[in-house]
């Protein structure tokens, strides 16, 4: 995740207007930062669970990489 990826996820959580930098941040209520922190781990579950393909061929059969990917994302509904 690079700074660019973190400025569209802080505007989409509420934490950045469209066209502010990091110097000129809205006040933030806790719905905001749970907000980031949901938006921020949901992009590296994501980027977990792919990266779990590099490890394995996948063939049209439940492999062991599909199941890792499937755990990490699952994650996310807990």
């Amino acid at each position: 995740m690079n700074r660019d990826d973190i400025i569209r996820l802080a505007t989409e959580a509420g934490l950045l207007r469209s066209g502010e930098d990091w110097t000129m941040p809205l006040r933030w209520g806790v719905t905001e930062v749970e907000r980031f922190a949901a938006l921020v781990a949901a992009v590296e579950r994501e980027a977990c669970a792919q990266l779990c393909y590099s490890y394995g061929p996948f063939d049209g059969t439940v492999s062991t990489e599909v199941k890792l990917a499937r755990a990490i994302r699952a994650r996310g509904q807990q």
